[in-house]
Order: C-alpha cells, then structure tokens, then sequence
C-alpha cells in the first residue's frame, strides 16, 4: 500500500478534472464515463538477460475510446507504475482534444532501468513487449498508436515497428502502428524537436498577450525575458534552444547532476557538449555552479519551465519559486497543492495537458503521412518554387527593381517536409492558447489557465461521445 503521504498522479489528475467539471453543463454520467481508464492491461513477461531469466513487468492503459486510434509514449524506468501510467494516458485524452488531434488518450512503460541494459537486452525486452501488446489488440494503426517517452527514442520505435511488421506481414498501413520512428522507417521530419518546439510556440503566444503580460507585470514578447530550464533531455534542450534564438536568455540549466546559472545567458548546445565531454553539466566555463539541482527552480527568472518528471513542485516548494511564468514541458511537474499557492502569488501556469501536446501533434503528421504513404511536400514543392519564380520575375520586370539574393532565395523556396510540419505545430499551438484563453475570460470564475484547458478538453470529448449517440 502506499504511504499516507505518498504523491499519486492519477488523484492529481482527477482532482484538476473535478474542480473544472463544475464548469461544464455535462451529465454527471458522461463526466464519471470521461473521467475513468477504459483499458488497462498490467503484463509480466520473462526475458532472458545473460545467462538469467528477469521477469519484466509493464503496463499499457488506454483511457478513451471517443476517438481511434488510442494515443500515447512509452516510457522505460523504475519510476514506472500503474498510477503513472493511468495518469499520463488520462492526460493524452486531454491534450489531444486540446489541440484538436483525433486520438484517445494511451500511455505504455515498462518498469527497468534502460542504464542497467545493453542495447541488445533493451531491443529483447522491447520486442516481447510488443508481441505482448500485439496478443492483446493493443497496437495496431487504427487501434493503438504507441510512440517515444522518457528513456525511449527513434531506436525502441524501429523495434517496435519491425516487430509489428513480422506479426502481421502484408498490413499496408503497418508503419503506423507507432510514431517517433526514423526518417528512414517512416518517421516525419521535425518530432524530435516538437515537444520542445511546441512549448516555445505556446510560451510565445501567450507572451504576445499584452493583456496577460501587463497582469505578470511583464512586456509582450518573448525577447529579453530571462528563462530557466529544469531537464537538458529532449525536450528540455529543444525548449532551451528555440528560447535563446527567439532572443530570450536562459539564464539557469539543471539535471540531475546539478543546475548551473550565469545571467549573461547560456548556450545549451556549448553546455550539452561539456556534459557529454565531463559526464556533467557542473563547473561549464563562465557559469556558477548550484548547491542543488532543484536549486535552478527557485531562480528568480521571468519563465520557468521544469522539463524533467513529475512533482517537482509541490506544496512546500511552490513559495520558494521567483518565476513569474511557469510553462509545464514535462508531464505534471507540479502538483495541485502548488496550483493553489500559485494561484495566490499571481504566477501564471501553463499547463501541460496542451503546451507539451508537439509532440502527439507532430506524431499525428507521423501518423497520416504514414497512412497516405507519401512525404508532405513532394507533390507540391517545385510546383511552388516554379510559381514563385513566375510572380518574382513578373515583379522585377514590371517594376524595374531587382530583388537582393538572400529575399530571392527565401521568395522561391517551396515547402519541405520539416517547413509544413513547424508550420502546422505554430498554428496548432497558437489555436490552442486562444481556444483556452477565450474560455478563461468568458468565465472569470475560473481559477487557473489549467482548470480553463480542462474544461475545453471536457467539453470537446463530452461533444465527442454525444455525437457518437452513446448518451441521450
């Protein structure tokens, strides 16, 4: 049993779920229906590491079938448990219908330590796992689409991929049973960096809010405000970068080794690099070391955004933190105890149920470029380019000018993969920032940008199942 005090996300979940509910007219029924895990599949499995057998144990949970396929990442770690995984899979039916991605919310781990595994271990236990998964029809295209998490990449979802294919030969959509792939295997240009991409997209829109800046006694824009990033993953070290070339400084970079700060700025690929060179990102030139990593959150800074792991922040931290701005990249970062204290202090959270959502919407593009087996941008990219050029010369004989060659180049460029995909994020992110912030001023009622993203969440899966004609 757990401990009187131990933290369990899926309650925090469920908490946030409760208190937005209130502002909806849904059924009570729906809104119990909406709420609960529809699936949940808890497997062991043995595997035979050395010259031992390791019994490994693993979780998929699928919370809602309003939309099909189910969607959701898999992550490798001890923290690995069933209330996670309920939690994060809750989360994924939230954020997808935030941003308007037609999936229901999934989410999958398998409870090792990737660290302790060769590469070959790793590759025997991901594959049971999705043999596992195929047995039990939780993976397929149009059933369950699994993708990249914590302590997973572009390598686990090759094996996955493979594996699916050798099960179920002659499936014509078969690459889309996972996202997160290589390009070579059918990935899409542009998700390693969405998630990271996405949260500076959402960031940015609501800092171009004058409205909300001058509440936070801030500016508009995202140029000149100092940022702190808790996790140089994935995630964290795309965040970081986009920040720094939209003209932000990142002033403090942490993990768990240690957080680093030097209010000159920070360059997270020089920092990346003297990490991989030192096995740490302490004692990087010209920077001061913390005494603590979690240190880093409590800097005074204009937006702090925790991209490591859960409840990072709680209750007898959340006083502590000078950040003005807080923009969840991780998966609930905070728990609902500091909600509250925030709330109070007057800092704006933005949540993660859709500022950390790049990732699934770039997936999504994985998914449907997977489905229509054709790379975006190759039926219309020259035809743009050739189209351009007409107007252009048009232009320059008409007027007599001559356009500079850095303008023509950019004139006459036609989209590639990545530009349509950064493309779709922008405008994906950016509707969705409106869509919650509209709901929060049409009911002042509303605590938080978080409770507001719920109820826009709630609402669009409550119209879901009612079109469906599963309630009166």
């Amino acid at each position: 049993m757990a401990a009187p005090n131990e933290y369990k996300f899926f309650e925090a979940v469920e908490k946030s779920f409760d208190i937005a509910a209130k502002f909806t007219n849904l059924d009570p029924g729906v809104l119990e229906q909406i709420k609960q895990c529809n699936s949940v599949y808890r497997m062991y499995f043995p595997v035979k590491i050395g010259d031992k057998i390791e019994v490994i144990k693993a979780y998929r949970v699928q919370h809602s079938h309003h939309k099909s396929p189910c969607k959701g990442g898999i992550r490798f770690s001890l923290s690995v448990n069933l209330d996670e995984v309920m939690a994060l899979a809750a989360l994924m039916t939230y954020k997808c219908a935030i941003v308007n991605v037609p999936f229901g919310g999934a989410k999958g781990g398998i409870t090792i330590d990737p660290k302790k595994y060769t590469p070959y271990e790793l590759e025997k236990i991901t594959r049971r796992y999705t043999s596992e998964l195929i047995k039990k029809n939780f993976i397929g295209p149009g059933i369950d689409v699994p993708a990249p998490d914590y302590g997973t990449g572009e390598r686990e979802m090759a094996w996955i991929l493979d594996t699916y294919m050798s099960m179920r030969p002659g499936e014509i959509d078969a690459m889309g049973c996972v996202t997160g792939k290589p390009i070579t295997q059918g990935g899409v240009r542009g998700r390693r960096e969405a998630t990271g991409l996405g949260v500076f997209y959402g960031i940015r829109e609501v800092c171009n809010m004058p409205d909300v800046m001058e509440k936070l006694g801030m500016g508009t824009g995202v140029e000149g405000k100092t940022v702190v990033v808790q996790g140089l993953g994935n995630v964290g070290f795309h965040a970081a970068k986009f920040f720094r070339e939209g003209g932000a400084r990142v002033i403090g970079l942490a993990e768990y080794e240690g957080a680093i700060m030097n209010l000159d700025g920070l360059h997270e690929e020089e920092v990346f690099a003297h990490r991989k060179k030192t096995g740490s990102i302490l004692n990087f030139p010209g920077a001061t070391n913390l005494a603590q990593s979690t240190d880093a959150l409590e800097m005074e800074c204009d937006i702090l955004i925790p991209a490591a792991l859960e409840n990072v922040i709680n209750g007898a931290n959340a006083p502590r933190v000078r950040a003005k701005m807080i923009g969840e990249a991780a998966n609930g970062p905070l728990t609902p105890e500091a909600d509250e204290v925030f709330v109070k202090k007057g800092v704006l959270v933005v949540p993660d149920m859709y500022l950390n959502a790049g990732g699934v919407t770039v997936s999504y593009f994985e998914w449907l470029k997977n489905l229509s087996h054709v790379r975006y941008g190759r039926m219309e990219k020259r035809f743009t380019e050739n189209m351009n050029s007409h107007i252009l010369s048009q232009i320059e004989e008409l007027t007599g000018k001559t356009v500079s060659d850095k303008e023509k180049e950019f004139i006459l460029h036609g989209a590639d993969e990545v530009d349509l995909v950064y493309s779709g994020l922008e405008e994906t992110m950016i509707g969705a920032t409106r869509e919650i912030m509209d709901c929060w001023k049409k009911n002042p009622s509303i605590p938080d940008m978080r409770t507001a993203a719920y109820v826009v969440a709630i609402n669009k899966v409550g119209t879901a199942y009612a079109e469906l004609g599963i309630f009166p």
